[in-house]
Protein backbone atom coordinates (compact mmCIF):
# COMPACT_ATOMS: atom_id res chain seq x y z
CA UNK A 1 0.00 0.00 0.00
CA UNK A 2 1.28 3.47 -0.88
CA UNK A 3 2.06 5.85 1.96
CA UNK A 4 0.59 9.35 2.16
CA UNK A 5 3.94 10.96 1.44
CA UNK A 6 4.54 8.69 -1.60
CA UNK A 7 1.09 9.48 -3.00
CA UNK A 8 1.69 13.20 -2.47
CA UNK A 9 4.98 13.06 -4.39
CA UNK A 10 3.38 11.25 -7.31
CA UNK A 11 1.14 14.25 -7.98
CA UNK A 12 2.17 17.29 -9.97
CA UNK A 13 1.85 20.56 -8.07
CA UNK A 14 0.90 23.75 -9.83
CA UNK A 15 2.83 26.92 -9.12
CA UNK A 16 0.95 28.75 -6.38
CA UNK A 17 0.28 31.68 -8.74
CA UNK A 18 -1.83 29.32 -10.88
CA UNK A 19 -3.83 28.28 -7.80
CA UNK A 20 -4.30 31.96 -6.93
CA UNK A 21 -5.78 32.60 -10.40
CA UNK A 22 -8.55 30.13 -9.62
CA UNK A 23 -9.59 32.51 -6.83
CA UNK A 24 -9.06 35.63 -8.98
CA UNK A 25 -6.13 36.67 -6.80
CA UNK A 26 -3.59 38.88 -8.55
CA UNK A 27 -0.24 37.07 -8.59
CA UNK A 28 1.55 40.31 -7.76
CA UNK A 29 -0.37 40.49 -4.48
CA UNK A 30 0.97 37.16 -3.25
CA UNK A 31 3.80 36.93 -0.75
CA UNK A 32 5.62 33.85 -2.02
CA UNK A 33 7.21 31.19 0.19
CA UNK A 34 8.81 29.22 -2.63
CA UNK A 35 6.83 27.79 -5.56
CA UNK A 36 3.93 26.18 -3.73
CA UNK A 37 3.08 28.36 -0.72
CA UNK A 38 2.05 31.99 -0.44
CA UNK A 39 0.42 34.44 1.93
CA UNK A 40 -2.63 36.44 0.84
CA UNK A 41 -2.99 40.14 1.78
CA UNK A 42 -5.67 41.00 4.33
CA UNK A 43 -7.38 43.19 1.73
CA UNK A 44 -8.93 40.10 0.11
CA UNK A 45 -10.96 39.29 3.26
CA UNK A 46 -13.56 41.94 2.56
CA UNK A 47 -13.33 41.89 -1.22
CA UNK A 48 -16.67 42.16 -3.04
CA UNK A 49 -16.55 39.44 -5.70
CA UNK A 50 -20.17 38.38 -6.06
CA UNK A 51 -19.39 34.81 -5.02
CA UNK A 52 -22.07 32.67 -3.37
CA UNK A 53 -20.05 32.55 -0.15
CA UNK A 54 -21.73 29.44 1.26
CA UNK A 55 -20.11 27.97 4.38
CA UNK A 56 -20.02 24.22 5.08
CA UNK A 57 -18.80 22.95 8.46
CA UNK A 58 -17.30 19.46 8.78
CA UNK A 59 -17.46 17.84 12.21
CA UNK A 60 -17.61 14.28 13.56
CA UNK A 61 -18.97 11.89 16.12
CA UNK A 62 -16.95 11.54 19.35
CA UNK A 63 -13.37 10.62 18.33
CA UNK A 64 -12.01 7.12 18.91
CA UNK A 65 -8.62 5.42 18.45
CA UNK A 66 -10.18 3.80 15.37
CA UNK A 67 -10.19 7.22 13.66
CA UNK A 68 -12.85 9.24 11.85
CA UNK A 69 -11.01 11.33 9.23
CA UNK A 70 -12.54 14.82 9.32
CA UNK A 71 -9.60 16.45 7.54
CA UNK A 72 -9.50 13.78 4.86
CA UNK A 73 -13.26 14.15 4.28
CA UNK A 74 -13.02 17.96 4.22
CA UNK A 75 -10.34 17.86 1.53
CA UNK A 76 -12.03 15.07 -0.44
CA UNK A 77 -15.39 16.86 -0.33
CA UNK A 78 -13.77 20.04 -1.66
CA UNK A 79 -12.14 18.09 -4.49
CA UNK A 80 -15.46 16.39 -5.27
CA UNK A 81 -17.36 19.67 -5.41
CA UNK A 82 -14.84 21.15 -7.81
CA UNK A 83 -15.03 18.02 -9.97
CA UNK A 84 -18.80 18.58 -10.19
CA UNK A 85 -18.37 22.23 -11.14
CA UNK A 86 -19.04 23.82 -7.74
CA UNK A 87 -16.17 26.27 -7.20
CA UNK A 88 -14.94 25.42 -3.70
CA UNK A 89 -12.06 26.04 -1.30
CA UNK A 90 -11.09 24.07 1.80
CA UNK A 91 -9.99 26.04 4.87
CA UNK A 92 -8.07 24.17 7.58
CA UNK A 93 -5.87 24.59 10.64
CA UNK A 94 -2.09 24.29 10.58
CA UNK A 95 -0.55 21.18 12.17
CA UNK A 96 1.35 21.45 15.47
CA UNK A 97 4.82 19.91 15.61
CA UNK A 98 4.06 18.26 18.95
CA UNK A 99 1.47 15.84 17.53
CA UNK A 100 3.44 15.48 14.27
CA UNK A 101 6.40 14.03 16.19
CA UNK A 102 4.22 12.47 18.89
CA UNK A 103 1.35 10.04 18.47
CA UNK A 104 -1.03 11.64 15.96
CA UNK A 105 1.32 12.37 13.08
CA UNK A 106 0.56 15.03 10.49
CA UNK A 107 -2.70 16.83 9.77
CA UNK A 108 -2.79 17.25 6.00
CA UNK A 109 -5.32 14.54 5.15
CA UNK A 110 -4.41 11.17 3.71
CA UNK A 111 -4.26 8.99 0.62
CA UNK A 112 -5.66 10.82 -2.42
CA UNK A 113 -7.28 13.45 -0.24
CA UNK A 114 -4.37 15.64 0.89
CA UNK A 115 -3.20 19.22 0.96
CA UNK A 116 0.31 19.75 -0.34
CA UNK A 117 3.24 20.26 -0.01
CA UNK A 118 2.54 18.00 2.96
CA UNK A 119 6.13 17.99 4.30
CA UNK A 120 6.26 21.79 4.47
CA UNK A 121 2.76 22.14 5.95
CA UNK A 122 3.46 19.52 8.63
CA UNK A 123 6.81 21.02 9.59
CA UNK A 124 7.67 24.76 9.74
CA UNK A 125 5.28 25.86 6.93
CA UNK A 126 5.39 29.70 6.75
CA UNK A 127 6.51 30.27 10.34
CA UNK A 128 3.13 31.17 11.87
CA UNK A 129 3.56 28.90 14.88
CA UNK A 130 7.01 30.35 15.53
CA UNK A 131 5.57 33.88 15.45
CA UNK A 132 2.84 32.95 17.94
CA UNK A 133 5.46 31.35 20.17
CA UNK A 134 7.66 34.45 20.07
CA UNK A 135 4.77 36.84 20.77
CA UNK A 136 3.65 34.71 23.72
CA UNK A 137 7.13 34.43 25.20
CA UNK A 138 7.79 38.15 24.70
CA UNK A 139 4.91 38.86 27.06
CA UNK A 140 6.31 36.32 29.55
CA UNK A 141 9.71 38.06 29.42
CA UNK A 142 8.11 41.50 29.85
CA UNK A 143 6.19 40.27 32.91
CA UNK A 144 9.32 38.93 34.60
CA UNK A 145 11.25 42.05 33.66
CA UNK A 146 8.58 44.23 35.28
CA UNK A 147 8.68 42.19 38.47
CA UNK A 148 12.47 42.66 38.54
CA UNK A 149 12.27 46.39 37.81
CA UNK A 150 12.78 48.93 40.61
CA UNK A 151 11.74 52.08 38.71
CA UNK A 152 8.85 50.97 36.48
CA UNK A 153 7.36 48.10 38.45
CA UNK A 154 3.57 47.68 38.39
CA UNK A 155 3.90 45.93 41.74
CA UNK A 156 2.69 42.62 40.26
CA UNK A 157 2.24 39.80 42.79
CA UNK A 158 4.20 36.87 41.25
CA UNK A 159 1.91 34.38 43.00
CA UNK A 160 -1.04 35.53 40.90
CA UNK A 161 0.59 35.39 37.45
CA UNK A 162 -1.29 33.05 35.15
CA UNK A 163 0.87 33.53 32.03
CA UNK A 164 3.27 30.68 31.24
CA UNK A 165 5.66 30.18 28.35
CA UNK A 166 5.06 28.04 25.24
CA UNK A 167 6.91 25.91 22.72
CA UNK A 168 5.63 23.84 19.80
CA UNK A 169 6.80 20.46 21.02
CA UNK A 170 5.55 17.68 23.29
CA UNK A 171 7.80 17.92 26.37
CA UNK A 172 6.27 16.79 29.66
CA UNK A 173 9.40 17.83 31.61
CA UNK A 174 8.49 21.49 31.09
CA UNK A 175 4.95 21.35 32.50
CA UNK A 176 6.05 22.73 35.88
CA UNK A 177 9.33 24.61 36.27
CA UNK A 178 10.96 27.26 38.46
CA UNK A 179 12.40 30.37 36.82
CA UNK A 180 14.58 33.16 38.19
CA UNK A 181 17.22 31.00 39.87
CA UNK A 182 20.82 32.17 39.93
CA UNK A 183 20.73 35.24 42.15
CA UNK A 184 19.22 38.72 42.06
CA UNK A 185 20.55 39.52 38.58
CA UNK A 186 18.65 36.53 37.13
CA UNK A 187 15.17 37.59 38.18
CA UNK A 188 12.70 36.73 40.93
CA UNK A 189 12.33 32.99 41.56
CA UNK A 190 8.79 31.73 40.98
CA UNK A 191 7.01 28.60 39.82
CA UNK A 192 5.62 28.57 36.27
CA UNK A 193 5.67 26.18 33.31
CA UNK A 194 5.28 25.63 29.58
CA UNK A 195 2.22 24.95 27.43
CA UNK A 196 2.31 23.75 23.84
CA UNK A 197 2.03 26.63 21.35
CA UNK A 198 -1.34 25.47 20.02
CA UNK A 199 -2.73 25.96 23.56
CA UNK A 200 -1.54 29.58 23.74
CA UNK A 201 -4.13 32.31 24.14
CA UNK A 202 -2.16 34.15 21.44
CA UNK A 203 -3.10 31.38 19.00
CA UNK A 204 -6.77 31.71 19.97
CA UNK A 205 -6.55 35.49 19.59
CA UNK A 206 -4.86 35.25 16.18
CA UNK A 207 -7.65 32.96 14.98
CA UNK A 208 -10.45 35.25 16.19
CA UNK A 209 -9.02 38.61 15.10
CA UNK A 210 -10.59 40.48 12.17
CA UNK A 211 -7.58 42.71 11.39
CA UNK A 212 -4.42 44.16 12.91
CA UNK A 213 -6.26 46.69 15.08
CA UNK A 214 -8.54 44.00 16.46
CA UNK A 215 -5.47 41.83 17.07
CA UNK A 216 -3.78 44.61 19.08
CA UNK A 217 -6.95 45.24 21.11
CA UNK A 218 -7.34 41.57 21.98
CA UNK A 219 -3.65 41.20 22.87
CA UNK A 220 -3.99 44.17 25.20
CA UNK A 221 -6.96 42.50 26.94
CA UNK A 222 -4.92 39.49 28.08
CA UNK A 223 -5.30 39.06 31.85
CA UNK A 224 -1.92 38.65 33.59
CA UNK A 225 -2.67 38.58 37.31
CA UNK A 226 -2.97 41.02 40.20
CA UNK A 227 -0.85 43.63 41.91
CA UNK A 228 -0.08 43.25 45.61
CA UNK A 229 -2.98 45.61 46.33
CA UNK A 230 -5.39 43.35 44.36
CA UNK A 231 -5.70 45.43 41.18
CA UNK A 232 -5.98 43.42 37.92
CA UNK A 233 -3.11 43.66 35.43
CA UNK A 234 -3.57 43.27 31.66
CA UNK A 235 -1.01 43.10 28.83
CA UNK A 236 -1.90 46.66 27.83
CA UNK A 237 -0.75 47.86 31.27
CA UNK A 238 2.71 46.53 30.39
CA UNK A 239 2.58 48.24 26.96
CA UNK A 240 3.27 44.81 25.45
CA UNK A 241 0.51 44.43 22.87
CA UNK A 242 2.06 46.64 20.17
CA UNK A 243 5.31 44.70 20.05
CA UNK A 244 3.45 41.40 20.22
CA UNK A 245 1.31 42.42 17.25
CA UNK A 246 4.45 43.44 15.35
CA UNK A 247 5.76 39.89 15.73
CA UNK A 248 2.49 38.63 14.24
CA UNK A 249 2.42 40.99 11.23
CA UNK A 250 2.95 38.15 8.73
CA UNK A 251 1.33 35.38 10.75
CA UNK A 252 -2.02 37.19 10.56
CA UNK A 253 -2.12 36.72 6.76
CA UNK A 254 -3.71 33.46 5.52
CA UNK A 255 -1.64 30.82 3.73
CA UNK A 256 -2.58 29.55 0.26
CA UNK A 257 -1.68 26.00 -0.84
CA UNK A 258 -3.44 23.32 -2.93
CA UNK A 259 -4.97 19.86 -2.75
CA UNK A 260 -3.72 16.86 -4.71
CA UNK A 261 -6.35 17.69 -7.34
CA UNK A 262 -4.98 21.24 -7.61
CA UNK A 263 -7.93 22.94 -5.93
CA UNK A 264 -7.29 25.93 -3.61
CA UNK A 265 -6.72 25.41 0.11
CA UNK A 266 -6.24 28.00 2.86
CA UNK A 267 -4.43 26.77 5.97
CA UNK A 268 -4.13 29.23 8.81
CA UNK A 269 -3.88 29.08 12.61
CA UNK A 270 -4.00 26.02 14.81
CA UNK A 271 -5.69 26.16 18.24
CA UNK A 272 -6.53 22.89 19.98
CA UNK A 273 -10.25 22.12 20.33
CA UNK A 274 -10.27 20.67 23.85
CA UNK A 275 -8.95 23.90 25.45
CA UNK A 276 -9.58 26.51 22.72
CA UNK A 277 -11.96 27.01 19.78
CA UNK A 278 -10.27 24.41 17.55
CA UNK A 279 -10.72 26.02 14.15
CA UNK A 280 -8.82 28.07 11.58
CA UNK A 281 -8.73 31.87 11.57
CA UNK A 282 -11.69 34.16 11.00
CA UNK A 283 -9.55 35.94 8.41
CA UNK A 284 -8.93 32.76 6.38
CA UNK A 285 -12.58 31.74 6.53
CA UNK A 286 -13.81 35.18 5.44
CA UNK A 287 -11.17 35.37 2.70
CA UNK A 288 -12.39 32.06 1.31
CA UNK A 289 -16.03 33.16 1.57
CA UNK A 290 -15.20 36.28 -0.42
CA UNK A 291 -13.36 34.37 -3.14
CA UNK A 292 -15.34 31.10 -3.37
CA UNK A 293 -18.86 29.91 -3.99
CA UNK A 294 -18.43 27.18 -1.37
CA UNK A 295 -16.10 27.16 1.63
CA UNK A 296 -15.53 23.85 3.41
CA UNK A 297 -13.98 24.06 6.87
CA UNK A 298 -13.65 21.77 9.87
CA UNK A 299 -13.78 22.05 13.64
CA UNK A 300 -11.58 19.90 15.86
CA UNK A 301 -12.72 16.69 17.57
CA UNK A 302 -16.44 15.87 17.81
CA UNK A 303 -19.38 18.21 17.32
CA UNK A 304 -19.74 18.59 21.10
CA UNK A 305 -16.32 20.24 21.35
CA UNK A 306 -14.98 21.91 18.19
CA UNK A 307 -18.25 22.53 16.35
CA UNK A 308 -20.08 23.91 19.40
CA UNK A 309 -17.23 26.39 19.83
CA UNK A 310 -17.13 27.12 16.09
CA UNK A 311 -20.76 28.19 16.36
CA UNK A 312 -21.02 29.75 19.83
CA UNK A 313 -17.64 31.53 19.68
CA UNK A 314 -16.19 31.93 16.19
CA UNK A 315 -19.43 32.25 14.20
CA UNK A 316 -21.04 34.50 16.81
CA UNK A 317 -18.02 36.83 17.00
CA UNK A 318 -17.40 36.92 13.24
CA UNK A 319 -20.98 36.95 11.99
CA UNK A 320 -20.63 33.64 10.15
CA UNK A 321 -23.61 31.46 9.23
CA UNK A 322 -22.93 27.87 8.14
CA UNK A 323 -25.46 26.50 5.65
CA UNK A 324 -24.75 22.81 6.29
CA UNK A 325 -22.91 20.52 8.69
CA UNK A 326 -21.21 17.32 7.53
CA UNK A 327 -21.03 14.79 10.36
CA UNK A 328 -18.23 12.28 9.74
CA UNK A 329 -18.60 8.74 11.09
CA UNK A 330 -16.91 5.42 10.46
CA UNK A 331 -18.20 1.90 10.97
CA UNK A 332 -15.13 1.19 13.08
CA UNK A 333 -15.73 4.17 15.39
CA UNK A 334 -19.40 3.27 15.87
CA UNK A 335 -18.43 -0.29 16.81
CA UNK A 336 -15.91 1.07 19.30
CA UNK A 337 -18.64 3.23 20.86
CA UNK A 338 -20.78 0.10 20.90
CA UNK A 339 -18.32 -1.76 23.09
CA UNK A 340 -16.05 -3.53 20.59
CA UNK A 341 -12.43 -3.44 21.71
CA UNK A 342 -9.70 -1.84 19.66
CA UNK A 343 -8.00 -5.23 19.49
CA UNK A 344 -11.11 -6.81 17.97
CA UNK A 345 -11.37 -3.96 15.47
CA UNK A 346 -7.76 -4.45 14.43
CA UNK A 347 -8.43 -8.17 13.91
CA UNK A 348 -10.99 -7.28 11.23
CA UNK A 349 -8.19 -7.08 8.70
CA UNK A 350 -10.35 -7.98 5.71
CA UNK A 351 -13.95 -7.52 4.76
CA UNK A 352 -16.14 -10.53 4.05
CA UNK A 353 -16.32 -11.90 0.50
CA UNK A 354 -17.24 -9.03 -1.82
CA UNK A 355 -17.87 -6.92 1.29
CA UNK A 356 -20.96 -8.97 2.24
CA UNK A 357 -20.78 -11.12 5.40
CA UNK A 358 -22.67 -14.27 6.26
CA UNK A 359 -25.21 -14.21 9.10
CA UNK A 360 -22.67 -15.81 11.44
CA UNK A 361 -19.96 -13.32 10.50
CA UNK A 362 -22.08 -10.19 10.68
CA UNK A 363 -24.14 -10.75 13.84
CA UNK A 364 -21.61 -9.54 16.42
CA UNK A 365 -20.41 -6.73 14.20
CA UNK A 366 -23.91 -5.38 13.60
CA UNK A 367 -24.74 -5.57 17.30
CA UNK A 368 -21.76 -3.29 18.04
CA UNK A 369 -22.79 -0.83 15.32
CA UNK A 370 -26.35 -0.73 16.66
CA UNK A 371 -25.10 -0.08 20.19
CA UNK A 372 -22.68 2.64 19.11
CA UNK A 373 -24.95 4.52 16.75
CA UNK A 374 -26.55 6.31 19.71
CA UNK A 375 -23.42 8.49 19.73
CA UNK A 376 -24.13 9.56 16.15
CA UNK A 377 -27.79 10.19 17.05
CA UNK A 378 -26.81 12.59 19.85
CA UNK A 379 -24.56 14.60 17.53
CA UNK A 380 -27.37 14.80 14.95
CA UNK A 381 -29.62 16.14 17.72
CA UNK A 382 -26.98 18.70 18.65
CA UNK A 383 -26.63 19.95 15.08
CA UNK A 384 -30.37 20.44 14.85
CA UNK A 385 -30.42 22.34 18.14
CA UNK A 386 -28.44 25.06 16.35
CA UNK A 387 -31.09 25.15 13.60
CA UNK A 388 -28.67 23.54 11.16
CA UNK A 389 -29.11 20.56 8.82
CA UNK A 390 -26.73 17.59 9.09
CA UNK A 391 -25.41 15.38 6.32
CA UNK A 392 -23.80 12.16 7.55
CA UNK A 393 -20.63 11.09 5.74
CA UNK A 394 -19.63 7.45 6.22
CA UNK A 395 -15.87 7.43 5.78
CA UNK A 396 -15.52 3.94 4.36
CA UNK A 397 -12.72 1.51 5.22
CA UNK A 398 -11.90 -1.66 3.29
CA UNK A 399 -12.89 -3.76 6.31
CA UNK A 400 -16.46 -2.42 6.38
CA UNK A 401 -19.20 -4.91 5.55
CA UNK A 402 -21.98 -3.82 3.21
CA UNK A 403 -24.57 -4.81 5.82
CA UNK A 404 -22.97 -2.37 8.28
CA UNK A 405 -23.05 0.45 5.74
CA UNK A 406 -26.66 -0.35 4.84
CA UNK A 407 -27.71 -0.30 8.50
CA UNK A 408 -26.23 3.18 9.05
CA UNK A 409 -27.86 4.53 5.88
CA UNK A 410 -31.24 3.08 6.87
CA UNK A 411 -30.86 4.48 10.38
CA UNK A 412 -30.12 7.96 9.02
CA UNK A 413 -33.07 7.72 6.66
CA UNK A 414 -35.26 6.99 9.68
CA UNK A 415 -33.99 10.21 11.25
CA UNK A 416 -34.70 12.15 8.08
CA UNK A 417 -30.98 12.77 7.60
CA UNK A 418 -29.15 12.64 4.27
CA UNK A 419 -26.31 10.13 4.28
CA UNK A 420 -23.58 9.22 1.78
CA UNK A 421 -20.60 6.90 1.69
CA UNK A 422 -17.24 8.59 1.06
CA UNK A 423 -14.10 6.82 -0.14
CA UNK A 424 -11.79 9.80 -0.42
CA UNK A 425 -8.61 8.14 0.91
CA UNK A 426 -8.63 5.66 -1.96
CA UNK A 427 -10.37 7.70 -4.67
CA UNK A 428 -9.87 11.38 -3.84
CA UNK A 429 -12.65 13.67 -5.02
CA UNK A 430 -14.23 10.90 -7.10
CA UNK A 431 -15.01 9.10 -3.86
CA UNK A 432 -17.16 11.92 -2.48
CA UNK A 433 -19.29 13.04 -5.39
CA UNK A 434 -22.52 11.64 -3.90
CA UNK A 435 -21.71 13.39 -0.62
CA UNK A 436 -21.03 16.64 -2.50
CA UNK A 437 -24.40 16.52 -4.24
CA UNK A 438 -26.24 15.99 -0.95
CA UNK A 439 -24.33 18.83 0.70
CA UNK A 440 -25.17 21.20 -2.16
CA UNK A 441 -28.85 20.25 -1.80
CA UNK A 442 -28.78 21.25 1.88
CA UNK A 443 -26.88 24.47 1.17
CA UNK A 444 -29.32 25.52 -1.55
CA UNK A 445 -32.29 24.80 0.74
CA UNK A 446 -30.68 26.82 3.52
CA UNK A 447 -29.90 29.79 1.27
CA UNK A 448 -33.37 29.74 -0.28
CA UNK A 449 -35.00 29.73 3.15
CA UNK A 450 -32.50 32.24 4.57
CA UNK A 451 -31.89 29.86 7.47
CA UNK A 452 -29.85 31.31 10.34
CA UNK A 453 -28.08 29.26 12.98
CA UNK A 454 -29.15 29.87 16.58
CA UNK A 455 -26.44 30.11 19.30
CA UNK A 456 -26.81 27.80 22.27
CA UNK A 457 -26.77 30.62 24.85
CA UNK A 458 -26.84 34.39 25.25
CA UNK A 459 -23.65 36.11 26.34
CA UNK A 460 -25.62 38.14 28.89
CA UNK A 461 -26.58 35.02 30.84
CA UNK A 462 -24.73 34.20 34.05
CA UNK A 463 -21.57 32.14 33.69
CA UNK A 464 -23.22 29.24 35.51
CA UNK A 465 -26.27 29.26 33.21
CA UNK A 466 -24.09 29.28 30.09
CA UNK A 467 -22.03 26.34 31.35
CA UNK A 468 -25.13 24.43 32.42
CA UNK A 469 -26.77 24.98 29.03
CA UNK A 470 -23.82 23.48 27.16
CA UNK A 471 -23.47 20.61 29.63
CA UNK A 472 -27.13 19.64 29.57
CA UNK A 473 -28.13 20.38 25.97
CA UNK A 474 -24.93 19.40 24.13
CA UNK A 475 -23.35 16.76 26.38
CA UNK A 476 -26.57 15.36 27.85
CA UNK A 477 -25.46 15.87 31.48
CA UNK A 478 -27.92 15.74 34.35
CA UNK A 479 -26.20 18.50 36.33
CA UNK A 480 -23.01 20.55 36.79
CA UNK A 481 -20.89 20.51 39.94
CA UNK A 482 -18.19 23.04 40.90
CA UNK A 483 -15.14 22.45 43.06
CA UNK A 484 -14.11 25.01 45.68
CA UNK A 485 -11.43 26.24 43.26
CA UNK A 486 -14.00 26.71 40.47
CA UNK A 487 -16.29 28.63 42.82
CA UNK A 488 -13.40 30.92 43.77
CA UNK A 489 -12.69 31.43 40.05
CA UNK A 490 -16.33 32.35 39.47
CA UNK A 491 -16.08 35.03 42.14
CA UNK A 492 -12.91 36.41 40.52
CA UNK A 493 -14.64 36.51 37.11
CA UNK A 494 -17.58 38.47 38.48
CA UNK A 495 -15.27 40.81 40.42
CA UNK A 496 -13.37 41.55 37.20
CA UNK A 497 -16.61 42.15 35.29
CA UNK A 498 -15.83 39.41 32.77
CA UNK A 499 -19.04 37.41 33.19
CA UNK A 500 -20.32 38.32 29.71
CA UNK A 501 -17.52 36.45 27.94
CA UNK A 502 -18.27 33.34 25.86
CA UNK A 503 -17.72 29.84 27.24
CA UNK A 504 -14.97 27.59 25.85
CA UNK A 505 -15.35 24.25 27.64
CA UNK A 506 -12.22 22.17 28.21
CA UNK A 507 -13.31 18.55 28.15
CA UNK A 508 -12.10 15.17 26.98
CA UNK A 509 -12.78 14.60 23.30
CA UNK A 510 -13.28 10.86 23.83
CA UNK A 511 -16.71 11.07 25.42
CA UNK A 512 -19.78 13.28 25.47
CA UNK A 513 -19.19 13.37 29.24
CA UNK A 514 -16.10 14.50 31.16
CA UNK A 515 -15.13 10.84 31.71
CA UNK A 516 -13.20 9.43 28.71
CA UNK A 517 -14.33 5.89 29.58
CA UNK A 518 -18.03 6.65 29.06
CA UNK A 519 -18.51 5.84 25.38
CA UNK A 520 -21.60 5.87 23.19
CA UNK A 521 -24.30 8.15 24.55
CA UNK A 522 -23.84 8.32 28.34
CA UNK A 523 -26.74 9.48 30.49
CA UNK A 524 -27.38 10.54 34.10
CA UNK A 525 -23.85 11.88 34.57
CA UNK A 526 -22.62 15.02 36.31
CA UNK A 527 -20.09 17.39 34.71
CA UNK A 528 -17.54 18.57 37.29
CA UNK A 529 -15.87 21.94 36.69
CA UNK A 530 -12.49 21.88 38.45
CA UNK A 531 -11.46 25.46 37.70
CA UNK A 532 -12.18 28.27 35.26
CA UNK A 533 -9.39 29.99 33.38
CA UNK A 534 -9.71 33.49 31.94
CA UNK A 535 -8.84 34.15 28.29
CA UNK A 536 -10.10 37.73 28.16
CA UNK A 537 -8.01 38.56 25.10
CA UNK A 538 -9.63 35.76 23.14
CA UNK A 539 -13.00 36.75 24.60
CA UNK A 540 -13.90 33.57 26.45
CA UNK A 541 -13.73 31.73 29.77
CA UNK A 542 -12.36 28.18 29.94
CA UNK A 543 -14.13 25.87 32.41
CA UNK A 544 -11.77 22.95 32.98
CA UNK A 545 -13.39 19.52 33.36
CA UNK A 546 -11.42 16.34 33.90
CA UNK A 547 -7.67 16.16 33.25
CA UNK A 548 -6.83 18.44 30.34
CA UNK A 549 -3.18 18.43 29.23
CA UNK A 550 -1.82 21.75 27.92
CA UNK A 551 1.66 20.28 27.44
CA UNK A 552 1.42 16.74 26.05
CA UNK A 553 4.20 14.20 26.43
CA UNK A 554 5.67 11.94 23.79
CA UNK A 555 4.35 8.35 23.60
CA UNK A 556 6.49 5.28 24.26
CA UNK A 557 7.22 5.05 20.52
CA UNK A 558 6.95 8.59 19.10
CA UNK A 559 6.26 9.19 15.42
CA UNK A 560 9.62 10.99 15.27
CA UNK A 561 11.39 7.62 15.21
CA UNK A 562 10.05 7.00 11.69
CA UNK A 563 10.88 10.46 10.33
CA UNK A 564 14.15 10.92 8.46
CA UNK A 565 15.75 12.81 5.58
CA UNK A 566 17.76 11.20 2.77
CA UNK A 567 20.86 12.41 0.94
CA UNK A 568 18.69 14.27 -1.58
CA UNK A 569 16.93 16.26 1.12
CA UNK A 570 13.70 14.25 0.81
CA UNK A 571 11.70 13.87 4.04
CA UNK A 572 10.50 10.34 4.84
CA UNK A 573 8.18 8.90 7.46
CA UNK A 574 5.57 11.65 7.66
CA UNK A 575 1.98 10.50 7.65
Amino acid sequence: MSTDIKIAREHKLLHIEQIAKKLDINGEDLELYGKYKAKIPLSYKGKQTGKKGALILVSAISPTPAGEGKTTISIGLTQAMNRLGYQSTVVLREPSLGPVFGIKGGATGGGYSQVVPMEDINLHFTGDFAAVEKAHNLLAAIIDNNIQSKKRSLNIDPRTITWKRVMDMNDRSLRRIVVGLGGTSSGIPRETGFDITAASEIMAILCLSEDVQDLKRRLGNIFIGYTFDKKPVYARDLKANGAMAALLKDAIKPNLVQTLEQTPALIHGGPFANIAQGTNTVIATKTSLALSDYTITEAGFGFDLGAEKFLDIKSRFAGLNPQAVVLVATVRALKYHGGMSLKALKEETTACADGVCSVEEITGRLEAVKAGIENLYKHVENIRQFNLTPVVAINRFTTDAQQEIDFIKEYCAGLGVRCAVAEVWAKGGAGAEELAEKVVEVVEESLKGNRQFVPMYNLEWSVEKKIETIAKKIYGAEAVDYTAKAKADLKKIYDLGLQDLAICMAKTQKSLSDNPDLLGRPKDFVITVREIEIASGAGFLIPITGEIMRMPGLPEVPSSEAIDIDENGEIEGLF
